[in-house]
């Protein structure tokens, strides 16, 4: 079951009883100082179109609509802390947090999580790394997010080791074909696309991450039947992630045009709506 709640994320999580979510990930507003914005195109082919794709062939875009925040704060710290205390309540014993950010704000946060979970808790510095969009021409180009792990109890935290997805060895022929046949674990860099303009994924929420990421962290640090929360939900892809992995999952999210995004996207499945 998911269930989505429409407000301010702080409030909400005042009412939930202590102890009551085996996993919580959460993908906060980055501070990036400016308007997050997409917008969704449909593509069709037309001789007579605006663009040039593949082969040479002509395309024609229509705009469908777009979607956007604003993603500035005065004290952004202020603002996070509370809520990450929130959410070491509401972990169960047995629980990890998930924390993801970019480099603008990622060591401040650290600093702040060690204060708020202990750093013994702090278990991972996860870099997920990507290779898409404009490149810098007065700097390295940045591509990728960090994703914090802390657990709860740092002595005790679930890790479902044989449920981590294999990926390819980088130069097989050095393991022999056994071991190249049956990958390697991934390390603390994950290696994965963004979510591609074109795939069925795609819900035009700017922020929306890959269900692939969500989904490694979800199988790995939950099982089936236990109880998840994204308290800044966007597009829902943990409610994605927990629905496959036969998990409940609250997501908590204030703008509407989120709410409307997951009223779409989980048309169909067993949803309750809280406003």
């Amino acid at each position: 079951m998911i269930h989505i709640h429409q407000g301010d994320n702080l409030e909400i999580l005042r009412t939930l009883p202590d102890a009551s979510f085996d996993l919580i990930y959460i993908d906060p507003p980055f501070n990036t100082g400016r308007s997050q914005k997409r917008t969704r195109l449909r593509t069709e082919r037309d001789e007579d179109g605006d663009r040039t794709g593949f082969s040479g062939q002509r395309y024609r875009t229509t705009v469908l609509g777009s979607m956007a925040y604003a993603d500035t704060f005065d004290d952004y710290l202020a603002f996070l802390q509370p809520r990450l205390a929130e959410a070491h309540r509401l972990l169960k014993p047995h629980a990890s947090l998930f924390f993801h950010i970019d480099y603008r704000e990622a060591h401040y946060c650290k600093v702040m999580l060690d204060g708020i979970f202990g750093r013994e808790s702090f278990i991972n510095e996860i870099i997920w790394s990507y290779d898409y969009g404009a490149r810098a021409k007065n700097r390295w180009s940045a591509k990728h997010d960090t994703i914090f792990w802390y657990a709860r109890d740092p002595k005790n935290y679930t890790f479902n080791y044989d449920n981590i997805d294999r990926i390819p060895y980088m130069a097989p022929k050095l393991v022999g074909p056994e071991k190249a046949a049956r990958g390697k674990t991934p390390t603390d860099v994950w290696w994965h696309t963004i979510v591609s303009p074109m795939s069925k994924e795609k819900t035009g929420y700017p922020t929306q991450k890959p269900l692939g990421v969500l989904r490694r962290i979800v199988r790995v640090h939950s099982s089936p039947g236990g109880h998840l929360l994204d308290f800044f939900a966007g597009s829902g892809t943990l409610g994605d992630a927990a629905e496959e992995h036969g998990c409940d999952c609250v997501l908590i999210d204030n703008n509407p045009e989120a709410i409307a995004v997951m009223r779409e996207r989980f048309a169909g499945l067993p949803v309750t709506f809280h406003t």
